[in-house]
């Protein structure tokens, strides 16, 4: 069903009410907490030492701090294309960028610790660390690959042919992980053995409708239920371990691109959008795009009854 303009400006009351969910959690309403102009904005990252939110404008190379306390925000780093990021295990940064890996230090500054990792043109998507401090990520463009580091940093190929490797993501046993490509909008679910970080027995846990757009970036929260952030969708969706679809979650603007946990409780979601139209090739059919904002600042809810888990932090020694 194409998204309209009254379906993108329904109430703040409308949008409390279609969160109820299990155990009488509920999600407030979105709130504008960064307004940024994110042509990419992407991947939200709670640091718990911190208690910022870093976030990236990709094709700008922008790393953003969100002070959800001081209700402040500031361009934190500037740099090359980075398409990821996350924890690095003494707190600072790892930076998947355009076939090199940087690191970002507390002051603001980024040391490349690899290179020629990716032919030219192609660039890294997203990651994850998984609990032995190995990261996972995948490349836009070039074999649609997707890797593994592992901690004394050797580069093992997992998969080819993803059309846009995104999302991540653990199941709270530890026994499995998720991982999105975007272009086919399947959500997969592949077996993980944590001695050896191989993946194996792929199957589609969830598919998003063609009418509904683009899954992207995604979180586990601590009841192992998946939140995927939807773009083009306008919305985040909450699905139960089995694959059910257990909620959703609306946005005043159309492009939300990836999600995650934070506060001092993880019962915070910051939700990251987009102003490009880079992307509007894979817009759904008979899709209104004037019926709301792009998107490209952060939003901020809170998930009273809900919480997420703790992201791993990778140990790989660059």
């Amino acid at each position: 069903m194409p998204l309209t303009r009254r379906r993108f400006l329904a109430s703040a009351a409308a949008l409390a009410a279609g969160c109820a969910g299990t155990r009488g959690a509920s999600v407030s309403p979105p709130r504008l907490a960064a307004p940024t102009a994110c042509e990419i904005g992407e991947n939200p990252l709670w640091h718990p030492d911190e208690r910022i939110v870093f976030f990236l404008d990709i094709a700008r190379g922008i790393v953003h701090a969100h002070d959800p306390v001081a209700g402040s925000h500031r361009e934190f780093s500037r740099g090359p294309v980075t398409g990821g990021m996350l924890l690095q295990e003494d707190g600072r940064l790892v930076l998947l960028q355009d076939g090199r890996i940087s690191i970002l230090g507390f002051d603001g500054g980024q040391r490349e610790v690899r290179k020629g990792l990716s032919p030219e043109g192609v660039r890294f998507n997203d990651g994850i660390a998984d609990p032995e401090g190995r990261i996972y990520t995948g490349e836009l463009g070039g074999k649609g690959r997707m890797m593994r580091f592992d901690r004394d940093g050797r580069m093992t190929v997992l998969g080819e042919g993803y059309g846009v490797p995104n999302g991540w993501g653990f199941t709270p046993d530890l026994r499995q992980v998720y991982f999105t490509d975007s272009i086919p909008r399947l959500l997969y679910r592949f077996d993980y053995d944590r001695a050896t970080g191989d993946l194996s027995n792929r199957r589609v846990f969830a598919e998003i409708p063609q009418a509904e757009g683009v899954p992207d970036g995604m979180a586990v929260d601590a009841e192992g239920h998946v939140w995927t952030a939807v773009w083009f969708g306008a919305r985040l969706k909450r699905y139960a371990p089995d694959g059910r679809l257990e909620r959703e979650v609306r946005f005043p603007v159309r492009q939300t691109s990836a999600v995650c946990f934070g506060g001092p409780d993880l019962s915070d979601l910051y939700v990251t959008s987009s102003a490009t139209d880079a992307a509007d090739s894979l817009k759904p059919p008979g899709y209104d795009v004037t019926a709301a904002p792009r998107g490209g600042g952060l939003y901020a809810l809170r998930a009273e009854g809900l919480r997420g888990a703790p992201l791993f932090r990778s140990r790989v020694a660059f």
